[in-house]
């Protein structure tokens, strides 16, 4: 049995350790940046809550603008394939808008009075809300570009690797992608356990203090993505200099090593998809600065029209048994995309009839983060065997389930419990058992 696990552990776990490549580093410095963005996350709960008064439902509604940069992921990483030998400056570009994002929230926690000179506090919220998901969708279609240069094509003796190999490594890399991601989300709920520990009780002007101190350390997001690319640039550079010193031209190195320069034909642009989502942005922009009512639901309507055309352009282009594999994993995706969420309210609730701090979210961040993290592993080859509708259905009937003790925490479960337990089994304990079985 301990040998049985001990080769699951050296095969699922060590295994990557032993496959890393220090060219993998630069993408993974931006995954890692993206998974860090929750340092603010419990700050922003309650600032928001405590002191600018917006209600839950203006919220959530704000959460449907913020996920729009998200759709038009695709479009972005084909601008990032257009724009290949500049897309360094991209990540600038994120990383650029996500100061802002956080620059505008530190002032605004720490000076108000100067910025609501200028703007409602209101406003301010809504427009770093609004910035930060386009810093990172860049970031991250950036991030997924440099997956491809990380990979290696040849070695220090410019001896090219074989095509298993190759795959081996573009698995371990997106592998090591997804770890960072998650690695990232549970290094910054230790850093919110240790900040937040000891703060019952404090007055509001320390908390306000404390809040704008994490807004400035959320600058270091911005600026770990910049450096993976500044230690990309540097690898590529130094992994030329190798090859030009095994005997090849600065030219045969340049290609060897700038993978997307050796491909015989360059991307070309895919008019379909860049008109029809500037369309989509136009349609967005103009619907929701104009005030019209049911603005989300025409949004909606818009958008999902937009799609189903680019993707009756896209299945012209494949053959008959992938159009069908395309139109069931949109379905399948769309399903469980379309699961409503709690929205920010449920949290609000637990804040204020169940008690839960600051630090208390933070441990239930930190354990959430923790078991995805060993889920991601011991569930890796489930997710690898069977289909994305098995494995989507699968989840959803989990979930659904594991969503009922927090159901039960409104209607008064953790008050039962205490009474049977002695106090053991309370709302916190509830809530810690339930997000680690719903991680």
């Amino acid at each position: 049995m301990l040998i049985s696990i001990a080769q699951w552990i050296d095969r699922n776990i060590l295994s990557l350790g032993r496959e890393m490549r220090l060219s993998y580093l630069p993408p993974l410095m931006v995954y890692v940046a993206y998974g860090i963005s929750g340092l603010t996350g419990i700050v922003g709960t309650f600032f928001v809550k405590d002191y600018l008064g917006l209600s839950a439902s203006f919220l959530a509604a704000l959460g449907f603008w913020a996920g729009i940069p998200w759709a038009l992921k695709m479009p972005i990483g084909h601008t990032v394939d257009l724009l290949w030998r500049w897309k360094s400056w991209l990540v600038g570009v994120g990383a650029g808008l996500l100061t802002i994002s956080l620059g505008i929230m530190a002032l605004l926690i720490g000076d108000r009075e100067a910025m609501t000179a200028i703007w409602p506090a209101e406003v301010w919220y809504v427009l770093s809300v609004l910035l930060a998901p386009v810093g990172y969708v860049i970031q991250d279609a950036v991030a997924d570009a440099m997956t491809v240069e990380a990979v290696p094509r040849v070695d220090d003796q410019g001896r090219s690797f074989d095509n298993q190999t190759r795959k081996l490594m573009h698995t371990t890399m997106q592998t090591l992608g997804r770890v960072a991601i998650v690695g990232g989300g549970i290094a910054v709920a230790l850093v919110n356990v240790y900040v937040f520990s000891g703060t019952e009780g404090l007055p509001q002007a320390d908390l306000v203090r404390l809040y704008k101190q994490i807004y400035v350390m959320a600058m270091v997001i911005p600026a770990v993505s910049v450096l993976g690319v500044g230690l990309a640039w540097w690898l590529q550079h130094r992994q030329q200099q190798r090859l030009v010193q095994e005997g090849f031209s600065p030219e045969q190195a340049r290609h060897m090593v700038t993978v997307r320069d050796s491909q015989s034909e360059p991307t070309k642009p895919n008019w379909w998809i860049l008109i029809g989502s500037m369309a989509f942005v136009l349609f967005t922009l103009t619907v929701g600065l104009g005030g019209f009512p049911y603005r989300e639901e025409i949004v909606f309507a818009g958008s999902m029209t937009i799609v189903l055309f680019l993707m009756s352009r896209l299945m012209r282009e494949l053959e008959p048994d992938k159009r069908l594999t395309l139109v069931g994993t949109a379905a399948v995706v769309f399903s469980l995309r379309a699961i409503p969420g709690t929205g920010p309210g449920a949290t609000w609730w637990m804040i204020d009839h169940l008690k839960f701090d600051q630090q208390f979210l933070s441990v239930l961040s930190l354990i959430g983060g923790v078991v995805a993290l060993v889920g991601m592993f011991v569930f890796r080859r489930f997710m690898a065997e069977r289909s994305i509708m098995y494995v989507v259905g699968f989840l959803t009937i989990v979930g659904t389930i594991l969503a009922l003790p927090i159901a039960g925490l409104y209607y008064g479960l953790h008050e039962w419990t205490a009474r049977l337990s002695g106090g053991v089994v309370d709302a916190r304990f509830i809530a810690l058992v339930d997000t680690a079985l719903e991680s």
